[in-house]
């Protein structure tokens, strides 16, 4: 079959065949395809169904059809109803994959105490999947997946959902819709959570992923990375760390 190369992703390359996506493994890939699995039989069908390797030994997930929101971001993403259906199935995925266990399991992202679930770490308008009428259908891209506290998540999420993030772009929700949109949020996720710990949580995800994007930066020699850590910094120090 013909290949199409997707576009949007800045990590790895990734293509189209036919009803499946092709994208380069890792050591991780098989923990990932574990963690995939469990979350299809539990009923979560809006992630990828795993599907093993090809003859190039790269990894094989089912296609999902649909409109990932790319930046810059268009009106719809900020819908109450795509907060709402966000909050709802991450805590679906979370309750699902409390007590996850794979054999010898391998993270690309380190993980962090208390590790109550496995977080998706990028929960984002780019890896989330709607259809044309702009309802939530899936969620995509779990490379970077780990165990982890459930605020762990949720903190990224409202960063880039609230949002928080310094370039979410002219057609987002102003500052004074955050503290409504943040209790959707956390409503939809149906767990009591201090918002001031999540707002801490934040600060340290974004200078711990500012690291890890610096990193990154010096691996692939793509300045783009440089401009994302700076993102995270500067948001970082206007949230108060």
């Amino acid at each position: 079959m013909s290949e199409e190369i997707l576009t949007g992703g800045n990590s790895t390359a990734v293509a189209r065949v036919g009803d499946t996506v092709r994208r380069t493994a890792g050591p991780w890939t098989p923990t990932i395809q574990a963690l995939l699995a469990t979350l299809r039989a539990a009923g979560i069908e809006e992630v990828p169904e795993p599907l093993g390797l090809d003859e190039q030994g790269r990894e094989v997930l089912s296609y999902r059809p649909g409109t990932v929101a790319n930046y810059p971001l268009p009106a719809w993403v900020w819908t109450p109803q795509i907060l709402t259906d966000v909050g709802r199935l991450l805590r679906r995925m979370h309750d699902a994959t409390a007590g996850f266990a794979a054999n010898d399991p391998i993270w690309q992202l380190a993980g962090h105490d208390p590790a109550e679930v496995i977080c998706h770490n990028d929960v984002a308008p780019y890896n989330l999947v709607f259809d044309d009428d702009g309802v939530l259908t899936g969620i995509i891209d779990f490379d970077t997946a780990s165990p982890g506290p459930r605020i762990w998540d949720l903190a990224y999420v409202a960063y880039r959902l609230v949002p928080y993030v310094g370039d979410a772009g002219e057609l987002a929700p102003t500052e004074a819709d955050r503290p409504g949109r943040l209790n959707l949020l956390l409503a939809a996720y149906g767990l009591p959570v201090d918002r001031a710990e999540l707002l801490r949580t934040l600060v340290v995800r974004l200078h711990e992923l500012a690291a890890w994007t610096d990193r990154r930066a010096a691996d692939t020699g793509d300045p783009e990375f440089l401009d994302h850590a700076a993102l995270y910094r500067r948001d970082a120090a206007r949230l108060g760390g």
